[in-house]
């Protein structure tokens, strides 16, 4: 009981703190983070404990699905390059050079539990830089980097982070060649693993047959795709990422429009909730990881966690820029359309504040690893700093550098295009009934709106103006309102039931999100 009140109250608490985010245009993770620090000093309330492989196991699977849902595969494929050099290579440097700087300010710290703790803090966490990222119209291709990189940088990080700790286990070293075997090894078992989920819930979603069954599912495949890894020894994040993208490519075949609907909602809910209650939890750690430091001075506490957190935001920096200018050094590439913009660059060497990952693997050190409370606290400062410094400031920078796309004038010629080819298609399937002694009178009704449905978007997709465009939206949405308002008179009236009433309501509501989206991009 006291768990459900404990979820409850910070649900809430995450709603009050969402609020505050909106209104002072501060990132949400930022806001969450320090409300939970503050939360944990207030005397009284129940100790908040977060487990490390609970934490793993329950926020990471559908957090990665429903960014792997969302992953446009031709613009992931297209951008692999810079998503891996981010993914493994970023990952592998920044570990690197925080072992470096921990080895320096603590000697008798053994290089294993140095190179681990670099891999507890090197992955970014895209979920801390959505809030800022999904305010601004950047760019597709910096967005699809850095929410590519989310997708596979867990996996770098975790696998590294169990060979550090497995190198402890066995006196602290471990052969460079069997380390490499096997983060290969781990690498291709997680892909197999989200190729066989996948293959299963392909056909097993088509015969379920009704929409909560469906959307249920597709919880069981983020988690039996990440358990399922796990207890076989290969990585679970490469394993959801695997079985969430191809599934992605395949919903439109596997889903009904109803189920996506719907579940398109319900997934909203889960990620709001679960990101929410990650960044609430981290700030809620500071109490009892302070409380395990009393043998150091605040001014080295200070000075380590100063020393670690800047090597971790220029660590990023280092390793982004120079692939962003050294090859416009070389004539044979300068004129390669590829390549990042600097201040592109400079926006994904900016966007690296830490999450959840990084503080779960923290608590997840070995209780005999030497300085294990110490690693802990510098790895949640590291958390916080990049958080604060660059989840406050990401948004000045990336307006800084002009780096924002101007607002689209109407609608694109593409999805004009293409909106003219539906009603094409749709055109031609009522004419092909005109001659139909059956249907044929009522498709003489029907055909004049098609073929103006398909005269307005061909004139949009060869650049006309969009001003009957939007007046016919505009008109419809207002008809629309008209006829929802005129049912709810009804239904006072004469007693309609609620099941109907909540039938036709839902229609109306679907229509008017479509005209309201069309009408958007109209403008």
């Amino acid at each position: 009981m006291l768990l459900l009140e404990i979820t409850l109250a910070l649900l809430a608490v995450c709603l009050g703190f969402a609020i505050v985010a909106r209104r002072t245009r501060l990132p949400y993770a930022v806001v969450l983070i320090l409300g939970g620090m503050a939360l944990a000093f207030i005397p009284g309330l129940p100790r908040v404990e977060l487990d490390p492989t609970v934490a793993l196991a329950a926020f990471l699977p559908p957090l990665l699905q429903a960014s792997a849902w969302r992953t446009d595969w031709q613009e992931f494929r297209s951008n692999l390059r810079p998503i891996l050099l981010l993914a493994v290579g970023a990952v592998l440097f920044t570990a690197a050079c925080v072992a470096v700087v921990a080895k320096l300010l603590v000697p008798d710290l053994p290089w294993a539990a140095a190179i681990a703790l670099g891999a507890v803090v090197a992955p970014p966490d895209a979920v801390a830089a959505s809030s800022v990222l999904q305010r601004l119209p950047l760019p597709r291709r910096i967005v699809t980097v850095l929410e590519g990189e989310s997708l596979m940088n867990d996996a770098s990080a975790l696998v590294l982070f169990r060979l550090a700790v497995g190198a402890l286990a066995v006196g602290g070293s471990v052969a460079p060649a069997m380390a490499a075997l096997t983060f290969l090894g781990v690498a291709l078992g997680g892909l197999a693993v989200g190729f066989g989920i996948a293959w299963v819930a392909a056909r097993v979603l088509p015969r379920l047959g009704e929409t909560p069954l469906e959307i249920a599912f597709t919880f069981l495949v983020a988690y039996g795709a990440f358990l399922l890894a796990e207890r076989l020894h290969v990585s679970g994040v490469i394993a959801v990422v695997t079985a969430g993208i191809l599934l992605a490519q395949r919903q439109r075949a596997l889903l009904t429009p109803r189920t996506r609907v719907e579940a398109f909602a319900t997934w909203g809910f889960v990620e709001f909730a679960l990101t929410s209650l990650v960044f609430i939890l981290v700030g809620l750690q500071l109490n009892g990881i302070l409380e395990r430091l009393g043998e150091y001075s605040l001014g080295a506490l200070a000075g380590a966690a100063l020393a670690l957190s800047a090597t971790l935001i220029l660590s990023r920096l280092a390793w982004v820029m120079p692939f962003a200018w050294l090859p416009r050094l070389i004539p044979a590439l300068a004129r390669d359309e590829r390549l990042p913009e600097p201040r592109h660059a400079a926006i994904i060497g900016w966007a690296g504040m830490r999450g959840v990952v990084s503080l779960a693997t923290a608590l997840a050190l070995p209780l005999e690893v030497p300085h294990r409370d110490l690693l802990i606290f510098l790895a949640f400062v590291a958390i916080l700093a990049t958080l604060v410094v660059q989840g406050t400031t990401l948004e000045w920078l990336i307006l800084r550098l002009g780096a924002v796309e101007p607002s689209r004038n109407g609608m694109s010629r593409p999805e004009a295009t293409a909106r003219r080819l539906m009603a094409e298609a749709a055109l031609a399937e009522v004419e092909g009934r005109l001659d139909s002694p059956l249907d044929g009178a009522i498709a003489r009704d029907l055909v004049g709106e098609f073929r103006d449905i398909s005269r307005v978007f061909g004139g949009v997709s060869r650049g006309g103006p969009q001003a009957e465009l939007r007046a016919r939206l505009q008109i419809r949405l207002a008809a629309l309102r008209a006829s929802r308002k005129r049912l709810l008179q009804h239904q006072s009236e004469d007693g309609l039931s609620d099941e109907m009433l909540t039938s036709l309501l839902a229609e109306t509501d679907h229509e008017e999100l479509r005209l309201m989206q069309q009408l958007a991009q109209a403008r």
